[in-house]
């Protein structure tokens, strides 16, 4: 690429009280090869100190950000306030608590310029520990990218943003994250980019996704899975969507509800979900079901 005509890059981590993790994040941004990149991080209200340590912080890539008394107005707000400041071409969305890769900002940046017609690429990524150890990578060696809305919609294999570049000019097209959800907002978010762009794998290692102590708790499932449905419920109406991919991801979604419940020992709830998805599509939901204990 011609140096002189390099784009920017903008980082956008919104944080709740990560002062614990944050700067092992900011880290890993600020150590990338490519140079041409804006880091803003919006606190979202913390109270153990990550909004005075960020003041503390002296790099000028580095912008902080709060929402107006510093209230907490949740993560897909957060986003949404990064992005209102965004000036680089190209974004990615990095959660407080996980880390980019080496060389992630480069590779991307290099396969979006020379791609136009591509809205968003994602790399290979890897779960890790506490510790930093590497648990496992989130894709197979032999995945590939369809650029299928409805592949996306109804495997949900995406796991973060954090995988993602997005180029600015589409994402200010499928307009910001729905701030009424407070889980499963990402999702909903690169499907209504999928819908208006194709999408790319580039196999590049670009992200770490740490698991700990603080990951969602069964609360934070149930939301997840209940949001589920408001986001089928609106891409069905946004877009065409395959029948048989709506009744398919209907069925996962009653599983995976099932299994929020009955360990919450809401256990005629849970009987409920489980009918329901044996009814929509039995198989498939029980493979997904099993596939994500594994990894839990």
């Amino acid at each position: 690429m011609d140096q002189d005509s390099l784009p920017v890059v903008s980082v956008i981590t919104p944080s709740f009280n990560r002062v614990d993790l944050l700067p092992t994040t900011l880290n890993s941004v600020l150590a990338q090869s490519y140079g041409l990149f804006e880091y803003l991080i919006v606190d979202d209200g913390s109270t153990d100190g990550t909004w005075e340590w960020l003041n503390s912080v002296d790099d000028p890539r580095v912008k902080i950000f709060s929402h107006p008394g510093r209230e907490n107005r949740g993560q897909a707000a957060s986003i949404n306030l990064g992005l209102r400041y965004a000036s680089g071409r190209y974004v990615v969305i990095l959660d407080s608590d996980d880390l980019l890769a080496e060389g992630a900002l480069a590779a991307h940046v290099e396969l979006l310029e020379k791609t136009p017609s591509v809205g968003m690429v994602y790399g290979q990524g890897y779960a890790i520990d506490e510790s930093e150890v590497r648990l496992y990578q989130l894709f197979p060696s032999s995945h590939q990218e369809s650029s299928d809305p409805d592949r996306l919609l109804l495997d949900c294999y995406i796991a973060s943003p954090g995988l993602c570049m997005f180029r600015k000019s589409v994402v200010s097209k499928v307009g910001q994250l729905e701030e009424t959800f407070r889980a499963a907002q990402d999702h909903d978010f690169v499907l209504r980019v999928a819908e208006v762009s194709q999408i790319a794998y580039s196999g590049v290692v670009c992200f770490y996704y740490r698991k700990h102590g603080g990951s969602i708790s069964a609360n934070g499932k149930l939301a997840r899975w209940q949001n589920g449905f408001k986001i089928l419920e609106k891409a069905a109406a946004r877009y065409p969507y395959q029948r048989s991919t709506l009744r398919r991801r209907r069925a996962v979604l009653h599983f995976r509800l099932g299994q929020v419940y009955f360990e919450q020992r809401m256990y005629g709830k849970a009987t409920t979900s489980f009918l329901t998805c044996f009814l929509l599509d039995p198989r498939r939901a029980i493979a997904v079901g099993l596939k994500g204990a594994k990894r839990a």
